[in-house]
C-alpha cells in the first residue's frame, strides 16, 4: 500500500482522535459498532463492524449481530473477540459473519466464529448455523488459500519476483519460504457459506434500533477478486473494506497466479463507480479512521494512481525498465523485506496497466521482463 496523501480540510473525521481500546467498542450509528483489532503487521491494526440485527426462527425472533469481518487466526484475536463476547454484545449471540474479502486479516477467524456461535438441535431450542456470507470468488480463493501449501509464496512466486528484476536476495528467500503463509493466518474456512454477489441487498436490524436497514452489496474489483463493500442508504454509511481507505492507498498487486493480470484499471474501475454513493456518507474503512469525504478521497486516490503511471512512463521513457527498477520511482521510503514483496506487486501492476493500455511494450531480456515505450 502506498501513501496517498490525505489533505485534513477535505476529509472529515467525526471521531478525531478517538479508537476502540482492544475487546471494546465505539458506537457509530443506531445498532452500529466499531471494534479495533490488532495485526502483526507494519499495517497494525483491522477494523470490524458489529451490526445488531435478528432473525426469524421457528420459535420466534432472535436478536443477535451480523459480524463484518474477522481479523487473523491468532491467540491474540481471539482473546480479544471472547472479551468482546463478555463485555460488548448485551448478552446477544452472533448471528451471522459477513467478510469483506479473502485476505487473512478479513476471513482468517471466520470459521472459529462461525462454530463458536452455531448450536444443534436440543430440547431447549432448534439448530441454528451462525453462517459465513462472503462473493463467491472470495470464497473460492480463501479456501484454496487455506489448503494449499504454495499459494502464496514458494518457487513459483519467487521465479516470478525474479522474472521482474528482484535480485535482492533476503526478499527472494522470504517469498520462497513463505509456502503456506496464507494458511498459517486462515488455517479453515467454513465448509458452506451464503454467497454475496453486486447490487445484492441485506436486510440488517432490530426493532430496538428503529427497525431493519437494507445495506446494498457493492463489488469491487482489483485488490481481492471480488471484494464486498455494504452500502446503508438510511444509515448514511458505507462499509468499505479496504476498496476506500483515508490515509493509504490499498494494495494493487500482480502476483505469480496471474502474471498478465491488470488489476489496477480494476480498481480504479470500481472506485469511479463508488462515486454515485452521497457525497455525505460516513466511511467505515477496514484501516484508518471512519471519514466523510468520499468523493474527494475518490478523486485524491484517481490523481495518486495518475502521477505514479506517469511517473513510471516518465522512468521507461529514459531507459527500458523492470518492475524492481521502479521501485525507487514508487515508493520514495525505505521499504523493508515485508514490504518488498507487497511493492513489487504494485509495480507489476502499474507496469501491466500501461502495458495493456498499449502505452508500454514488455520484451523478455536475459530472463527479466523489461518495458519502454511504445513506437
Amino acid at each position: 500500500m502506498t501513501h496517498a496523501p490525505a489533505p485534513r480540510q477535505e476529509l472529515d473525521y467525526p471521531w478525531a482522535d478517538a479508537l476502540p481500546v482492544s475487546g471494546e467498542c465505539i458506537d457509530i450509528a443506531p445498532g452500529v459498532r466499531w471494534l479495533r483489532m490488532a495485526l502483526p503487521f507494519a499495517l497494525d491494526h483491522i477494523n470490524l463492524w458489529l451490526l445488531h440485527d435478528e432473525i426469524e426462527g421457528a420459535n420466534g425472533t432472535t436478536p443477535g449481530w451480523s459480524v463484518v469481518d474477522c481479523g487473523i487466526a491468532d491467540e491474540r484475536t481471539r482473546s480479544a473477540w471472547e472479551q468482546v463476547f463478555a463485555t460488548q454484545l448485551h448478552g446477544l449471540p452472533v448471528l451471522r459473519v459477513i467478510a469483506t474479502h479473502m485476505h487473512p486479516d478479513h476471513v482468517g477467524l471466520a470459521h472459529w466464529l462461525t462454530q463458536r456461535w452455531s448450536r444443534p438441535a436440543s430440547a431447549s431450542g432448534e439448530a441454528f448455523d451462525c453462517r459465513l456470507w462472503m462473493s463467491a470468488t472470495d470464497y473460492a480463493t480463501a479456501r484454496l488459500g487455506s489448503r494449499s501449501d504454495n499459494w502464496t509464496g514458494g518457487d513459483a512466486a519467487a521465479a516470478f519476483m525474479v522474472s521482474h528484476g528482484l535480485v535482492d536476495t533476503p526478499s527472494i528467500e522470504l517469498i520462497r519460504t513463505r509456502a503456506g503463509y496464507y494458511a498459517s493466518m486462515v488455517p479453515q474456512v467454513p465448509s458452506t457459506y451464503r454467497r454475496l454477489m453486486d447490487g445484492d441487498v441485506l436486510s440488517i436490524g432490530s426493532a430496538q434500533d428503529a427497525g431493519r436497514h437494507a445495506w446494498r452489496c457493492h463489488a469491487g474489483h482489483g485488490h481481492a477478486p471480488e471484494h464486498i463493500a455494504l452500502h446503508c442508504a438510511s444509515l448514511g454509511l458505507l462499509i468499505s473494506g479496504d476498496m476506500l481507505l483515508p490515509r493509504i492507498s490499498t494494495n494493487v498487486s500482480v502476483g505469480h497466479d496471474e502474471p498478465e493480470g491488470n488489476p489496477l484499471a480494476l480498481f480504479l474501475t470500481s472506485l469511479e463507480r463508488m462515486r454515485a454513493l452521497p457525497a455525505d456518507t460516513l466511511v467505515l474503512p477496514s484501516h484508518g479512521k471512519p471519514f466523510r469525504g468520499l468523493h474527494a478521497r475518490i478523486d485524491q486516490l484517481q490523481t495518486h494512481h495518475a502521477d505514479r503511471l506517469m511517473d513510471v512512463m516518465d522512468a521507461c521513457a529514459q531507459q527500458p525498465c523492470s518492475a524492481a527498477d521502479l521501485l525507487p520511482v514508487l515508493f520514495k521510503r525505505q521499504l523493508d523485506v515485508h514490504q518488498t514483496t507487497f511493492a513489487m506487486g504494485e509495480s507489476i501492476a502499474h507496469l501491466n496497466a500501461l502495458w495493456h493500455d498499449g502505452k508500454l511494450v514488455r520484451r523478455l531480456d536475459r530472463g527479466i521482463y523489461r518495458f519502454s515505450p511504445a513506437r
